[in-house]
């Protein structure tokens, strides 16, 4: 008689599995094969069609949004109501810390709405120079200042009919805000040496990974600058939180770069380094797994990435752990930035750690109950 034993150990880290008889005791047992798998609590919770329509990509039916790669309940929910957003003449504001696909997200929303075709302008608010601001957004005529030998349009002009998508939004300065509030509002410019006022038919995306509420209430940004571009709001989880979509966009994003690079066409991550890819933070999120990738892939003269290759092309951040501690005084430092930076390190992983069970989670942070834990989420805008 021959029996099949299927073993599943459920850890970020190395794990040994053990076989228990009466006659034998106990003893580990040596697996002849390297394994990775990465969990998704998420799924157990959804019913047979739910989980039917997520392999089947059956959330999000339209075309545009086929390169956001994911099969975290949480990303295809977000897809969905980015598709409901495409179809709408309504502005958009996409939050999320850096890397997670926002700009995707955008483009996507564009290439699904009535005014696919047009132009799509992106737009890095936060590389405007303040001298020159006005220009850059509005145009100016020739004449207008020193060095303006000839008419220009301005991002608003190039995006006519089309989308404007203005990233790192919440670094705009107030005097820039005042103005293109009034463009907004009444879907006209002026450039710059320019007499008479201009029509602009532009829908706006906008995108930051600031906490724009708070901005507003530090005197930062203006509440009806907000409440203006804030209509349609997707919140991008970091990747950290993805549960189920790290190892499937670490090979996504491996296929790609080897599009861009026949050296890499056969370049495939063994199940170890699939291991040392799940156990990261990734800070940097998605722009960071890609580089990670592409440092190890250029480094590694096999066709199989190990995990010392990607041991070797992640960045030693073991500095930035003490500089908390390190921080001068006489200068004076932010005390509320500090514990905010170390609360949003941590609870996200405790989470983690306990599977979403925010009472378990509470424990392990050592705090009373899981009402104090959703205080401390809440406060410091934990998503």
């Amino acid at each position: 008689m021959q029996a099949i034993w299927i073993l599943l150990g459920k850890t970020k880290y190395s794990a040994r599995f053990y076989r228990s008889s009466k006659e034998q005791g106990a003893q580990e047992v040596k697996i002849p094969f390297e394994i990775s798998a990465e969990y998704t609590p998420s799924a157990t919770k959804l019913t047979t069609t739910q989980l039917t329509e997520l392999i089947n990509d059956g959330v999000s039916s339209s075309a545009a949004f086929e390169n956001i790669i994911t099969q975290n309940p949480v990303m295809e929910r977000l897809k969905y109501q980015a598709e409901v957003l495409a179809k709408r003449e309504v502005p958009v504001l996409i939050q999320g810390e850096t890397g997670t696909g926002k700009e995707l997200f955008a483009r996507a929303i564009h290439n699904a709405s009535s005014r696919a075709g047009k132009p799509f302008v992106a737009v890095n608010c936060g590389a405007f120079p303040s001298e020159l601001v006005d220009s850059m957004l509005f145009g100016h005529k020739k004449g207008a200042f020193t060095g303006a030998s000839a008419d220009r349009q301005g991002y608003f002009q190039q995006a006519n009919d089309g989308t404007l998508f203005l990233d790192e939004f919440g670094e705009l300065e107030p005097s820039v805000q005042v103005r293109l509030l009034r463009v907004l509002q009444e879907g006209v410019i002026t450039p710059v040496g320019a007499v008479k006022e201009e029509s602009v038919n532009v829908r706006i995306i906008t995108a930051t990974h600031r906490n724009l509420m708070q901005a507003i209430h530090d005197g930062h940004f203006r509440e009806d600058l907000f409440y203006r571009v804030a209509v349609g709001v997707l919140s991008l989880p970091p990747l950290r939180e993805r549960q189920g979509d790290i190892t499937l966009l670490a090979d996504a994003l491996l296929m790609d770069m080897a599009k861009q690079d026949v050296a890499l066409i056969n370049k495939k991550i063994s199940a170890n380094a699939k291991n040392i890819i799940l156990s990261q933070l990734w800070p940097g999120n998605i722009r960071e797994l890609r580089s990670t990738l592409l440092r190890a892939s250029l480094w590694s003269s096999e066709d199989l990435l190990s995990a010392d290759d990607i041991k070797q092309a992640l960045f030693d951040r073991s500095q930035n752990n003490t500089s908390l501690l390190d921080k001068d005084v006489s200068q004076g430092i932010d005390i509320q930035n500090i514990i905010s930076d170390l609360v949003k390190h941590y609870i996200p992983k405790a989470l983690a750690q306990a599977n979403g069970n925010k009472s378990k989670a509470a424990a392990l942070l050592g705090l009373k109950n899981y009402q104090t834990l959703t205080n401390w989420m809440d406060k410091y805008d934990v998503k």
